[in-house]
């Protein structure tokens, strides 16, 4: 018993944090020591996509993020079924322009 308490964590979770923040698009990236996560809200018919959260993790916690996804997802799949619109290679099926207008660089 007194080695539970020794190896739980008290997290806090503040109200604004609890409510998200809503994401479409992951880009990701990394370097020797570190994995960039960012993390972009893009909206139809407009020209620039704002990064809206970014995450740095070691490449030990974003090895550990990716367990923990798989394990989710597969646990999701399981109760709702298949999740949808991925290619064959891997990549989401996901027009940039949303329907909108296609925007020039």
């Amino acid at each position: 018993m007194a080695e539970n308490k020794k190896n739980q964590i008290n997290i806090e979770l503040t109200e604004e944090i609890a409510q998200g923040t809503y994401s479409n698009l992951a880009i990701i990236s990394h370097s020797t020591s570190e994995f960039i996560f960012d993390f972009v809200r893009m909206v139809p018919g407009t020209p620039k996509a704002k990064v809206k959260s970014r995450v740095i993790l070691t490449p030990e916690n974003a090895k550990k993020l990716l367990i923990a996804l798989q394990d989710n997802i597969t646990k999701y799949e399981s109760n709702f079924g298949k999740i949808k619109n991925i290619h064959s290679g891997g990549t989401p099926n996901m027009p940039m322009n949303f329907g909108g207008p296609m925007v020039k660089a």
